[in-house]
């Protein structure tokens, strides 16, 4: 890494603190993955066991979160770049810990009439305050990082938030079966309130170092590397990112909704079921963490196709395996693929320009795509052809085969462009 200096004292002090502020922003960014994991992925869990939603019912409440999340995100992002990081991250935490206190208070009201639907409600504007975060917590990680040093946070920023989602799905189960169905909302506020409470502590710092912040220019004997790849190759694979992250998110939206019917049919207890389902999670933990020590996979287009085709086969696996061995095999393939495709898309997003936090906007209403579109995909064949045995997983599958389809077409294109341009 290249040694930085800067014109006077004071200036020198800046970058310093800012470097110094990474660590608590990382604590921020792991407290936020625990408290929106144990959240979303265990409201299918509570609608089922207090409403009787099945498989139909929660894809639909998963159509309207990634609904929402699409436009609240790239609006997120946005927010985050006009107010400023740290503020659009503390808004976002307070509509989050507002929500979950508004459906705890709905869930011990016994004589509420349509309780599912004020639940449904409180989930929206829950969305609402997560679309703040992840966007302004990823600009917050990544700023002001010379290109040496980018890859290795963009790494540490997966390998924290993946560690905290696995670890809430692997202990949410025994929550729910320990502490009841309230604790689906306590639990995540009490992770909001350290968040805010750390955040109290960063604010003065943070407007320290944003006072004095002014470019670090490297030292002139240690120059810093000029780019491996021409701006026309880095927007290239920035948009194929930007097109295969979604549907690793359809996967994942169109398979988290199923995972109560899974457990149901294989006998499950959500204790159990968040153990053993959360297998995909520790694999794609341990992907990040390869790819994050392993550069070699940066520009690398075979990556991305064998991690797509990866993802169609191991949701599938996952979903009609008949016993739980080959689901265990499966889950460990679908976590290396979704773990690829989220790692190459924010990447590449962190890697393409100084607007970060508009840039993680944009990977995340990806996100809020394939959120919307995967259970969408599913919902719609289920009510179109209920009949037919997992139609809405052929569904799914068939719509991730076209989207490789289309990848590799649009790599064709820009290929093609590129060898004219040079031409």
């Amino acid at each position: 890494m290249p040694h930085y200096r800067t014109p006077t004292g004071s200036q020198g002090a800046s970058v310093i603190s800012l470097r110094r502020l990474k660590p608590y922003y990382l604590v921020l960014e792991g407290l936020n993955a625990v408290a929106v994991a144990l959240y979303y992925n265990y409201l299918f869990f509570f609608m089922q066991s207090r409403f009787g939603f099945g498989n139909l019912e929660n894809l639909g409440l998963a159509v309207l979160n990634g609904l929402v999340y699409t436009y609240t995100a790239w609006q997120g992002g946005r927010l985050g770049q006009r107010w400023g990081y740290l503020r659009a991250v503390t808004v976002g935490i307070v509509i989050m810990a507002a929500a979950l206190i508004l459906g705890a208070l709905l869930n011990a009201s016994p004589s509420l009439s349509r309780p599912a639907l004020w639940q449904v409600g409180v989930m929206v504007i829950w969305t609402v305050g997560v679309s703040l975060t992840w966007p302004s917590l990823e600009a917050l990680v990544t700023d002001h990082e010379p290109p040496r040093r980018l890859p290795r946070m963009v790494g540490i920023y997966n390998v924290t938030w993946a560690t905290g989602w696995a670890l809430a799905y692997f202990a949410g189960g025994a929550m729910l079966d320990t502490l009841g169905l309230q604790s689906l909302f306590v639990v995540p506020v009490l992770f909001h309130a350290a968040q805010l409470a750390l955040i109290l502590r960063l604010r003065p710092l943070a407007r320290q170092a944003a006072t004095h912040r002014d470019p670090v220019q490297p030292v002139a004997s240690e120059p810093e590397p000029p780019p491996a790849h021409t701006p026309e190759r880095t927007r290239f694979f920035r948009r194929l990112a930007w097109i295969a992250n979604p549907f690793a998110y359809l996967a994942i939206s169109a398979l988290v909704p199923l995972i109560p019917g899974l457990a149901q049919r294989h006998e499950l207890t959500p204790t159990w079921a968040g153990i053993f389902c959360s297998v995909w999670f520790f694999a794609r933990l341990g992907m990040f963490l390869l790819l994050w020590h392993w550069p070699a996979w940066h520009y690398r287009f075979r990556w991305f196709i064998g991690a797509f085709v990866l993802l169609i086969l191991s949701y599938a696996g996952i979903l009609t395996a008949p016993s739980l061995w080959p689901i265990f095999i499966f889950q460990v393939g679908f976590g290396l693929a979704t773990g690829l495709l989220y790692y190459s898309s924010l990447y590449y997003s962190m890697d393409a320009g100084d607007a970060k936090g508009e840039h993680g906007g944009i990977h995340e209403a990806g996100i809020g795509a394939g959120i919307f579109a995967g259970p969408a995909i599913g919902g719609v064949a289920l009510l179109l052809w209920p009949r037919i045995p997992q139609v809405d997983i052929w569904a799914v599958s068939l719509a991730l085969s076209l989207g490789l389809v289309g990848v590799i077409a649009a790599s064709r294109r820009a290929a093609a462009a590129l060898r004219r341009g040079r031409g």
